[in-house]
């Protein structure tokens, strides 16, 4: 076991070298009017900033066999390969946007954007504060951090507001608020009220939505709640309804997709310049789910990597002496679901298409692909 580990620690350590070196020798091939990608969120976005933090091992990704599919080596990502936020760099002809705490960034990177995300975070600071993960409003003062190093770097204001307006600020969160007082008392909303709950979760992103804006920033893409309610980890939640959708978080999350576009066509009235795209994760997982072979997959319940019913046990990685403590698939290809609670490297290569240009019943007022080429 420890020298697995320590493989994989050299691994992580060279590959962070190695994309620093990269990115210095690729800055001036790069195409400086580009707009930069800034990326907030959760582990659905992280893509390794909590490698660098001291949180709970659940938190991480950094271990075999997270990364096995396009990395070969596990950099931090809760999947199998890339994430959504890896495949949008890609389409808006980006380079890989690296996580905030990685060694070596500077300036010239920052100009092409950074990924603030942290697994485990929260719109609401005391979401997994036990895990000391970077909550949402921490990630908003990083970019306050960048916003003021460009300054500096750059040597005035208008090279700053022109990479800050120009960029486009990609947002997931809300999954870790909703599940969390479920985590530390069943009975949670029993005495507290569902509606002001999801009130406070889009309050508190509304903030640093508008704090974005303060600084500059104009162009945003988020996502509504998609079916967290029926990842392989949940699915066992209910005694009395295993492999069922756990219908306590399906509660909220259909009160926070009903309220989001709201809220986001109020910004848009309020504040003048404001532009943004928001994907419907719910009916896009949905269909997944209902029809899977349409999609290609053959297991849409089951992860591929973990233990127990379903594979929902968070235990991917895990090891006991020699011998590992979690189940793995032969072809992650075929499946939906990496861990219990993320998808695969297929699964977010599909998000990402379709909130890079998909339909207008699943996108909109704009696609991703309109903020980063029209504005």
């Amino acid at each position: 076991m420890a020298n697995n580990e320590r493989f994989y620690s050299i691994l992580l350590l060279f590959s962070t070298i190695v994309s620093s070196i990269n990115l210095i020798s690729s800055e001036k091939s790069l195409p400086t009017n580009q707009a930069a990608l800034f990326v907030f969120g959760d582990s659905v976005f992280d893509v390794g900033n909590n490698n660098y933090i001291n949180t709970h091992r659940a938190a991480q990704a950094n271990v075999w066999p997270y990364g096995q599919t396009t990395f070969k080596f596990p950099t931090g990502r809760n999947s199998d390969g890339r994430l959504i936020p890896d495949f949008i760099a890609e389409y808006a002809w980006l380079p890989l946007i690296p996580p905030y705490l990685q060694p070596g960034n500077g300036v010239n990177q920052f100009t092409y954007g950074v990924n603030f995300a942290s697994a485990g975070a929260g719109a609401l600071v005391e979401t997994y504060q036990p895990q000391n993960v970077i909550p949402l409003g921490s990630q908003l003062n990083n970019f306050k951090n960048v916003e003021k190093m460009l300054k500096d770097k750059l040597g005035g204001d208008a090279e700053t507001k022109r990479i800050i307006s120009r960029a486009v600020y990609l947002i997931q969160i809300g999954p870790n608020d909703y599940f969390y007082p479920f985590s530390i008392n069943a009975s949670h909303f029993e005495s507290n009220s569902k509606d002001k709950f999801v009130d406070y979760v889009i309050g508190n992103t509304t903030t640093v939505i508008e704090g974005i804006y303060k600084l500059g920033g104009r162009k945003f893409g988020l996502m509504n709640m998609g079916r967290l309610d029926c990842v392989p980890g949940l699915l066992t939640m209910d005694p009395n309804r295993v492999g069922s959708c756990f219908e306590p978080i399906t509660e909220l999350i259909k009160l926070h997709n009903i309220r989001i576009p709201n809220v986001l066509r109020d910004l848009q009235r309020r504040l003048p310049g404001f532009k943004y795209s928001l994907f419907d994760s719910y009916t896009a997982g949905t269909e997944a789910m209902e029809n899977p072979q349409k999609y290609g997959f053959k297991e849409v319940k089951k992860a591929c990597c973990g233990s127990g019913p379903f594979r929902g046990s968070s235990t991917c990685g895990y090891r006991a002496g020699t011998s590992r403590d979690f189940e793995l698939c032969e072809n992650v290809s075929n499946y939906m679901f990496f861990d219990g609670s993320h998808t695969s490297e297929k699964a977010n290569q599909q998000t990402a298409e379709l909130m890079w240009d998909g339909p207008s019943d699943l996108v909109g007022p704009y696609t991703l692909k309109t903020l980063f080429q029209n504005f």
